[in-house]
């Protein structure tokens, strides 16, 4: 008789909030929030086997269904990697949450 094999999902997260990502888009935070971050890595260059962000645009969004997609965007800017598009990220995520 074997043993049925569980698997366990592991949700990643960066400083207290949930990280999604779909093909070149990240998300960061819950949607159930007033708001959330999306960064687009637009463009990236190869490091060995590795495909690195090198632009990425961020943006704090509104995450009111209601809205069109052009009126949910608070804040946008663009940085040079992956960390400090992040970075900015969790700082205006935080900043706007606790502004409720």
């Amino acid at each position: 008789m074997s043993t049925p094999v569980t698997e366990t999902i592991t949700s990643l997260e960066y400083k207290g909030h949930p990280l999604r990502r779909k093909d070149s888009l990240i998300y960061y935070g819950c949607m159930a929030d007033k708001y959330i971050a999306m960064l687009q890595v637009t463009e990236s260059k190869k490091v060995k086997d590795l495909d690195v962000a090198t632009k990425v645009v961020v943006q704090l969004q509104l995450t009111d269904p209601d809205l069109k997609s052009r009126d949910r965007v608070i804040k946008k800017s663009e940085k040079s990697s992956l960390y400090a598009a992040i970075d900015v990220a969790a700082v205006w995520l935080d900043r706007a949450l606790s502004s409720k």
